[in-house]
């Protein structure tokens, strides 16, 4: 098998039988009868799930640059790119003044990175999706070198008090240009960017074998490691968790940053949920066309005169009880609407014009407070989603129509939509120059590892189908739903609406059923039910207008003829035409 060196030369070209340039056989051979014949048994590595995967490429396609590291590459994946490769003498650097750290000890980097390469080679390949062509002691070295660097960027986000050795709180002089504690420096910034990417992750369990042999004991490098953690994803978490303490963190029951980070925002569903989704997955759904109007209506079907029928009927059974007199001239007109063959009139040129624009008026409901727990609507939560953004309103339509937003304190659990109060609650979501790349690969990492709902996924389709204009993130923000530390609303705007693509269709119950409620909600409205009716029926649909013009003038041409035969001035009075004096 050809090393990584050779593939990143040779990845381009490819010879008369299309591989590589470069492929040394012999090496191949060599290691998979290695591979076969090692009487080493697999329980250091069994159970342990795949965490580190490739982003797919579904997303990758999309901002490659928010996925693929732009400074610094942490782990195997991106290590021999030559353009990353400048910054491996900051590692060594790093790797240095880990080892001066050891002598009390009595140890040597390189010893502690033969023992890690004989005990610990197959647990760290365990993590990683990807092949990793390299022999155990270069990956070992590999992975000790960008541990060693990662620990001395993570010691500035540990608590003060909680930190035991205070040599670890020094940003050494070679460091002091990339990192600084309050994070202004750009590179500081780049270094954030790239270790939140989902191809750009080393295990914790790792990050913790590092650490023990300079500090006194395994509990006091597990309570420093758990303190640089904390620090780190306290800066780095785009909501406002709850009030109080910030959840406690547990850095051995997570495979990486990232990982831990997701868990943190979107919380383990229960076993029981976790099956369903995977059940329901599994089915074969048909996904509906999206109307081309984009105003989330369904189309028409062809029954829709029995619509009509119905209401003249209602109409008919209120009227009936009101005796005779004055209404018995309006209950025979309502008696022939609720006596009048609709299926056979809707055919009739002109009067299938009429039959829509009567059923898209009155058939909806009046308040839009339907059940939740009707059968539609129970259908409609069984089911994913027929698109991949969701179809609601944008905030300036929702507060035109009396929707009402406030912010909530807490994880993306906290969505919901209030019928009563008409409020749609979100969580308080801060976003600054680390937040796109952050949301992006954790949603690249949710959908590679979760086996639930996609949850975040479906909270950045939701804000991306809210947000349409800089009017929506400015009214987001006045209700302090955003926190925006951004250039300009704008960003914002582009920000969510760049991010509505996902690998799978999925349902989320809770903002599935939020956003079920607050489009009957705001469907609902009679302002919004005139405003289609007049944009869909009047100022798009010439062909009522068209009718009514022609019925117009076929009465006039009618009025006209009549007029000319028999005398009208009677009815409409005589008209005296006095002709103009000449000068």
């Amino acid at each position: 098998m050809a090393s990584s060196s050779d593939q990143e030369g040779s990845g381009s070209g490819s010879g008369r039988r299309g591989r590589p340039l470069v492929f040394d056989e012999l090496r191949w051979v060599v290691q998979i009868r290695e591979s076969l014949t090692e009487d080493g048994d697999d329980e250091d590595d069994n159970g342990i799930p795949v965490s580190v995967f490739n982003v797919p490429k579904q997303l990758l396609v999309h901002k490659p640059e928010a996925y693929v590291p732009q400074f610094i590459a942490l782990g195997p994946y991106h290590h021999w790119r030559p353009e990353l490769y400048e910054m491996e003498r900051y590692k060594l650097a790093a790797a240095r003044r880990a080892q001066r750290r050891l002598r009390p000890a009595g140890l040597k980097l390189e010893a502690l990175v033969a023992e890690f390469a004989d005990r610990l080679e197959r647990k760290i390949r365990a993590y990683y999706h990807r092949y990793l062509d390299f022999s155990g002691l270069t990956l070992t070295w590999m992975m000790v070198v960008d541990g060693a660097f990662l620990l001395e960027f993570l010691q500035i986000y540990a608590a003060a008090e909680d930190c035991g050795k205070p040599a670890l709180r020094r940003v050494s002089s070679r460091m002091a240009h990339l990192v600084d504690f309050a994070g202004r420096k750009s590179a500081h910034g780049l270094i954030l960017r790239d270790m939140l990417m989902l191809e750009n992750q080393i295990p914790l369990f790792l990050l913790r074998k590092i650490l023990e042999p300079q500090c006194a004991s395994a509990d006091e490098a597990g309570v420093l490691l758990t303190s640089m953690v904390t620090g780190l994803v306290k800066e780095l978490c785009p909501f406002k968790m709850m009030d109080g303490a910030f959840p406690a963190v547990d850095v051995a029951k997570y495979a990486h940053l990232l990982e831990l980070l997701y868990y943190l925002l979107v919380p383990k569903p229960p076993a029981e949920d976790t099956t369903a989704e995977a059940q329901d997955h599994d089915e074969n759904y048909d996904i509906e066309e999206q109307p081309a109007d984009g105003d989330g209506e369904e189309k028409p079907s062809g029954g829709g005169s029995e619509y009509v029928a119905q209401l003249f009927a209602a109409l008919w059974g209120m009227a009936s009880k009101l005796g005779k007199g004055p209404l018995h001239y309006v209950m025979r007109p309502i008696a022939f609407a609720v006596k009048a063959p609709w299926k056979m009139l809707t055919v009739v040129p002109g009067m299938s014009g009429m039959k829509h624009p009567v059923e898209s008026f009155f058939m909806s409901g009046a308040d839009g407070r339907g059940d939740p727990s009707s059968s539609s609507t129970a259908g409609h939560l069984s089911r994913p989603p027929l698109i991949e953004e969701i179809m609601v309103p944008s905030v300036s339509e929702l507060v035109n129509a009396g929707v009402q937003v406030a912010a909530t304190t807490g994880d993306l659990s906290t969505i919901c939509f209030d019928c009563k109060t008409a409020t749609l609650h979100l969580p308080v979501v801060t976003l600054d120059g680390n937040t796109e790349v952050m949301i992006r690969n954790l949603v690249a990492y949710e959908s590679s590892a979760a086996s639930g709902p996609l949850v975040l996924t479906r909270y950045t389709e939701l804000m991306n189908g809210i947000i349409d204009t800089d009017v929506d993130v400015a009214l987001l923000r006045q209700r302090g739903v955003v926190l925006n530390r951004l250039k300009s609303d704008g960003e914002v705007t582009k920000l969510w609406n760049s991010m509505s693509r996902s690998t799978r269709l999925t349902k989320v119950p809770a903002v599935d059923r939020a956003v079920e409620e607050m489009n009957r909600y705001y469907d609902g409205r009679w302002r919004v039910k005139t405003k289609r009716f007049m944009r869909r029926y009047v100022f798009s649909s010439w062909q009522l207008l068209t009718f009514l013009a022609a019925i117009m003038m076929l009465l006039l041409t009618t009025l006209q003829a009549f007029c000319s035969v028999y005398t009208c001035s009677r009815w409409f009075g005589a008209v005296t035409v006095t002709a103009a004096s000449g000068e």
